[in-house]
Protein backbone atom coordinates (compact mmCIF):
# COMPACT_ATOMS: atom_id res chain seq x y z
CA UNK A 1 0.00 0.00 0.00
CA UNK A 2 1.14 3.33 -0.64
CA UNK A 3 1.60 6.04 1.56
CA UNK A 4 2.07 10.13 2.35
CA UNK A 5 5.30 9.30 2.00
CA UNK A 6 5.44 7.64 -1.71
CA UNK A 7 3.06 10.79 -2.36
CA UNK A 8 6.27 13.28 -0.97
CA UNK A 9 8.48 11.36 -3.34
CA UNK A 10 6.66 11.31 -6.43
CA UNK A 11 5.78 15.27 -5.65
CA UNK A 12 10.00 15.56 -5.38
CA UNK A 13 10.70 13.47 -8.63
CA UNK A 14 8.05 15.66 -10.43
CA UNK A 15 9.78 19.27 -8.96
CA UNK A 16 6.18 19.83 -8.16
CA UNK A 17 5.40 22.67 -6.06
CA UNK A 18 2.12 20.48 -3.83
CA UNK A 19 2.69 20.02 -0.39
CA UNK A 20 1.74 17.76 2.09
CA UNK A 21 -0.33 18.46 5.21
CA UNK A 22 -0.32 16.45 8.17
CA UNK A 23 -3.45 16.74 9.86
CA UNK A 24 -4.25 15.73 13.83
CA UNK A 25 -7.63 13.22 12.71
CA UNK A 26 -9.15 11.13 10.11
CA UNK A 27 -10.46 13.87 8.00
CA UNK A 28 -13.43 11.41 6.16
CA UNK A 29 -15.23 13.74 4.55
CA UNK A 30 -15.01 16.78 2.75
CA UNK A 31 -16.45 18.88 5.47
CA UNK A 32 -14.45 17.48 8.04
CA UNK A 33 -11.46 17.69 5.94
CA UNK A 34 -12.52 21.90 5.55
CA UNK A 35 -12.94 22.10 8.95
CA UNK A 36 -10.05 20.79 9.90
CA UNK A 37 -7.60 22.61 7.43
CA UNK A 38 -9.92 26.11 8.24
CA UNK A 39 -10.72 26.75 4.53
CA UNK A 40 -14.32 26.47 2.55
CA UNK A 41 -15.56 23.18 1.36
CA UNK A 42 -15.46 24.40 -1.92
CA UNK A 43 -11.53 24.43 -1.86
CA UNK A 44 -11.58 20.61 -0.38
CA UNK A 45 -10.58 18.17 -4.10
CA UNK A 46 -12.17 14.40 -3.91
CA UNK A 47 -10.30 12.26 -6.49
CA UNK A 48 -12.33 9.54 -7.09
CA UNK A 49 -11.94 6.32 -9.36
CA UNK A 50 -14.76 5.18 -11.97
CA UNK A 51 -14.43 2.26 -13.89
CA UNK A 52 -15.70 3.13 -17.65
CA UNK A 53 -16.24 -0.33 -19.20
CA UNK A 54 -13.88 -1.64 -16.56
CA UNK A 55 -11.08 1.06 -17.49
CA UNK A 56 -10.19 2.86 -14.58
CA UNK A 57 -10.20 6.94 -14.83
CA UNK A 58 -9.33 9.23 -12.02
CA UNK A 59 -12.00 11.91 -11.92
CA UNK A 60 -11.45 14.96 -9.92
CA UNK A 61 -14.41 17.20 -7.98
CA UNK A 62 -14.69 19.42 -5.16
CA UNK A 63 -16.72 20.67 -2.42
CA UNK A 64 -20.07 18.82 -1.12
CA UNK A 65 -21.33 18.49 -4.94
CA UNK A 66 -21.54 15.24 -6.54
CA UNK A 67 -20.08 14.25 -9.69
CA UNK A 68 -22.58 13.48 -12.27
CA UNK A 69 -21.96 10.18 -13.80
CA UNK A 70 -24.39 11.25 -16.72
CA UNK A 71 -21.70 13.02 -17.84
CA UNK A 72 -19.00 11.07 -17.65
CA UNK A 73 -20.67 8.78 -19.92
CA UNK A 74 -21.24 11.27 -22.26
CA UNK A 75 -17.60 12.79 -22.34
CA UNK A 76 -16.88 8.59 -22.97
CA UNK A 77 -19.51 8.24 -25.51
CA UNK A 78 -20.94 5.24 -23.54
CA UNK A 79 -24.29 4.69 -21.45
CA UNK A 80 -24.44 5.93 -18.31
CA UNK A 81 -24.66 2.25 -17.06
CA UNK A 82 -21.33 1.42 -18.21
CA UNK A 83 -19.93 3.75 -15.52
CA UNK A 84 -19.46 2.83 -12.01
CA UNK A 85 -17.75 3.92 -9.27
CA UNK A 86 -14.87 1.67 -8.49
CA UNK A 87 -15.28 -0.03 -4.54
CA UNK A 88 -12.66 0.51 -2.13
CA UNK A 89 -11.18 -3.29 -2.64
CA UNK A 90 -10.51 -2.06 -6.42
CA UNK A 91 -9.30 1.86 -5.48
CA UNK A 92 -6.70 0.18 -3.39
CA UNK A 93 -5.79 -2.50 -6.19
CA UNK A 94 -5.56 0.33 -8.75
CA UNK A 95 -4.40 3.53 -7.02
CA UNK A 96 -2.33 1.92 -4.37
CA UNK A 97 -3.93 4.04 -1.80
CA UNK A 98 -7.05 3.24 0.62
CA UNK A 99 -10.21 4.92 -0.30
CA UNK A 100 -10.81 8.24 1.82
CA UNK A 101 -6.39 9.18 1.35
CA UNK A 102 -6.40 9.00 -2.35
CA UNK A 103 -4.11 12.25 -3.95
CA UNK A 104 -5.09 13.09 -7.36
CA UNK A 105 -1.68 11.72 -8.78
CA UNK A 106 1.40 9.43 -7.55
CA UNK A 107 -0.73 6.33 -8.32
CA UNK A 108 0.14 3.03 -9.26
CA UNK A 109 0.06 3.31 -12.37
CA UNK A 110 -0.81 7.10 -14.39
CA UNK A 111 -4.50 7.36 -14.81
CA UNK A 112 -6.92 9.15 -17.25
CA UNK A 113 -7.69 12.04 -14.91
CA UNK A 114 -11.10 14.25 -15.35
CA UNK A 115 -10.59 17.84 -13.77
CA UNK A 116 -13.76 19.57 -13.37
CA UNK A 117 -13.27 23.50 -14.41
CA UNK A 118 -14.56 24.87 -11.48
CA UNK A 119 -11.33 23.46 -10.02
CA UNK A 120 -9.39 26.27 -12.06
CA UNK A 121 -10.89 28.96 -10.36
CA UNK A 122 -9.46 27.94 -7.49
CA UNK A 123 -6.13 30.03 -5.66
CA UNK A 124 -5.36 26.90 -3.90
CA UNK A 125 -6.65 23.62 -3.36
CA UNK A 126 -6.62 20.46 -0.75
CA UNK A 127 -6.98 17.07 -2.38
CA UNK A 128 -6.23 13.34 -0.51
CA UNK A 129 -2.65 13.17 0.77
CA UNK A 130 -1.96 9.75 0.91
CA UNK A 131 -2.93 8.99 4.45
CA UNK A 132 -6.18 9.33 5.84
CA UNK A 133 -4.49 12.06 7.73
CA UNK A 134 -3.17 14.01 5.57
CA UNK A 135 -4.46 16.90 2.59
CA UNK A 136 -2.25 17.69 0.02
CA UNK A 137 -2.45 21.63 -0.83
CA UNK A 138 -1.57 22.62 -4.08
CA UNK A 139 -2.39 25.23 -7.09
CA UNK A 140 -4.97 24.35 -9.41
CA UNK A 141 -2.58 24.87 -12.57
CA UNK A 142 0.25 22.77 -11.08
CA UNK A 143 -2.57 19.73 -10.19
CA UNK A 144 -3.70 20.17 -14.32
CA UNK A 145 0.06 20.26 -15.13
CA UNK A 146 0.87 17.54 -13.18
CA UNK A 147 -1.85 14.75 -13.67
CA UNK A 148 -1.97 15.95 -18.01
CA UNK A 149 -5.62 16.18 -17.06
CA UNK A 150 -8.72 16.49 -19.50
CA UNK A 151 -11.04 19.79 -18.15
CA UNK A 152 -14.27 18.41 -18.62
CA UNK A 153 -17.67 19.46 -16.44
CA UNK A 154 -18.60 16.50 -14.46
CA UNK A 155 -19.96 18.34 -11.38
CA UNK A 156 -23.62 18.22 -11.19
CA UNK A 157 -24.08 21.28 -10.85
CA UNK A 158 -20.39 22.98 -11.42
CA UNK A 159 -21.01 26.80 -11.21
CA UNK A 160 -21.73 26.56 -7.79
CA UNK A 161 -19.03 26.52 -4.85
CA UNK A 162 -20.08 26.44 -1.65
Amino acid sequence: MLTSADLAAFIAREGSAAEIIPLPTHTPTVETAAQALGVDTGQVAKSLLFLVDGCPVLVIGYGTGRVDVKKIAAHFGVTRKRVRLADADTVLAITGYLAGAVPPFGHKQPLPTLLDPGILSLPVLYAGGGDLNAMLRIAPAELQRVTAARIVPVMECHEQRK
